[in-house]
C-alpha cells in the first residue's frame, strides 16, 4: 500500500481546486488522465477519497484525514527540489575558504569581490589561520576548501596546484637596493634580513643549500606573520622577502618589490578538499573562477631597476 508521488500530487491539486478541471490544468494533464490518477490512489489505499458529482466534488472522511499530510509532503518535497535547483543555479549557497593569513589579507579579498560580483547570492565565509592550520581545518570539515603552499601528500585531502611564483625581495623607497639593476640572494646578506619563524626559513635554507650556488641565510629577526615583516621593513628595521601575490599589502606599505636571482627560487600553492567527497555546486564554481582568475592576473613583478 504505497501511493505514489503523482498519485498524491493529483490528490492535493484536485483538493485544493476542488474541480477536476481545475486540477488537471494545473498539473497539465488531461481531466481523464487526472481521473486514472485518482481512481489508482483509491484502488492502492483500499478506500475512497473522493465523493464525485456531476457538479463538484467532496472528500470522504479518509480523504479529509489524508489532505494535511499528503500536502505538507509535497510541500515540504517541492520546498527541498527548490532548495537544490537554487544551489545548482547558484542562486543560494555557502563557501567556506581556510588560507593563511596573508593570502587572506592580500589575492583572496580581490577574488571574493570579483566573485561575490558574478554570483552575488553566494555566501563566502573566509577563515584567515596559520599556515599549519589549512590542511586540519579542510580535513575536519570545518572549510570547503584551503588555499596554502605545498605540503606532504596525504590520501585524505586532493590537491591541486593554484600558482608557482618566484620570491621578490621587499625593501622601502629609497634604500641603496633601489639603484641596483639586478637583486640576488647574495644582497640580503648586506642588510638586516627579516624573515618568518619554522617551515619558512627552514625550506629557505634548505633551497640554498641545494642550489647551484650556496646562499647562507642569516636573519636577524624572525616573525610569525609577514604583515609583521613588512611593518618592520616599512619602518627601515631592515628588508624581507614574499611571494608577489602579496603585491597590494606590499603597495599599502608603499615598499618595493624585485625580482630575486641567484637562484631562482619558486614555491607553489594548492588548493586543498577532502579527497573522495563531493563539493557543493558553489564551492565547485569558487575554485573554477578562482584558477581563472589568478591565470589571468598579470603579476607586476620588476626583474631590474627602471633607473
Amino acid at each position: 500500500m504505497n501511493p505514489s508521488l503523482r498519485q498524491m500530487r493529483a490528490f492535493v491539486a484536485l483538493s485544493r481546486t476542488g474541480n477536476f478541471t481545475l486540477a488537471a490544468e494545473y498539473l497539465h494533464v488531461t481531466q481523464s488522465a487526472l481521473s486514472g490518477l485518482i481512481k489508482e490512489l483509491e484502488q492502492t489505499l483500499g478506500v475512497r477519497v473522493v465523493d464525485r458529482s456531476t457538479r463538484k466534488i467532496a472528500l470522504t472522511d479518509m480523504g479529509r484525514e489524508l489532505y494535511p499530510l499528503f500536502s505538507k509532503m509535497i510541500d515540504d518535497l517541492d520546498g527541498a527540489l527548490a532548495d537544490i535547483a537554487d544551489h545548482t543555479r547558484l542562486k543560494k549557497g555557502i563557501v567556506r575558504i581556510a588560507a593563511p593569513q596573508l593570502m587572506a589579507c592580500t589575492l583572496l579579498p580581490q577574488v571574493i569581490a570579483a566573485y561575490r560580483s558574478a554570483y552575488p547570492a553566494i555566501q563566502i565565509k573566509l577563515v584567515d589561520c596559520a599556515v599549519e592550520s589549512v590542511g586540519s581545518r579542510v580535513l575536519s570539515g570545518e572549510v570547503d576548501l584551503g588555499i596554502g603552499p605545498e605540503r606532504e601528500p596525504s590520501a585524505q585531502v586532493d590537491a591541486a596546484v593554484l600558482f608557482e611564483m618566484p620570491f621578490v625581495l621587499v625593501f622601502p623607497q629609497g634604500h641603496p637596493l633601489e639603484a641596483r639593476q639586478r637583486a640576488t640572494w647574495s644582497d640580503l646578506a648586506d642588510y638586516p634580513f627579516i624573515s618568518l619563524q619554522g617551515e619558512f626559513t627552514e625550506r629557505l635554507v634548505s633551497d640554498m643549500h641545494s642550489a647551484p650556488r650556496d646562499v647562507p641565510l642569516h636573519p636577524a629577526n624572525e616573525v610569525t606573520f609577514m604583515t609583521t615583516a613588512l611593518a618592520m621593513v616599512s619602518a627601515g628595521l631592515g628588508i624581507t622577502v614574499c611571494l608577489p601575490y602579496a603585491e597590494p599589502l606590499v603597495k599599502l606599505y608603499q615598499l618595493r618589490m624585485r625580482l630575486l636571482h641567484e637562484p631562482e627560487l619558486t614555491r607553489r600553492f594548492f588548493v586543498y578538499t577532502r579527497a573522495r567527497r563531493s563539493l557543493s555546486p558553489a564551492a565547485d564554481s569558487f575554485i573554477a573562477f578562482l584558477f581563472k582568475f589568478v591565470e589571468s592576473h598579470d603579476w607586476n613583478i620588476p626583474a631590474a631597476s627602471d633607473d
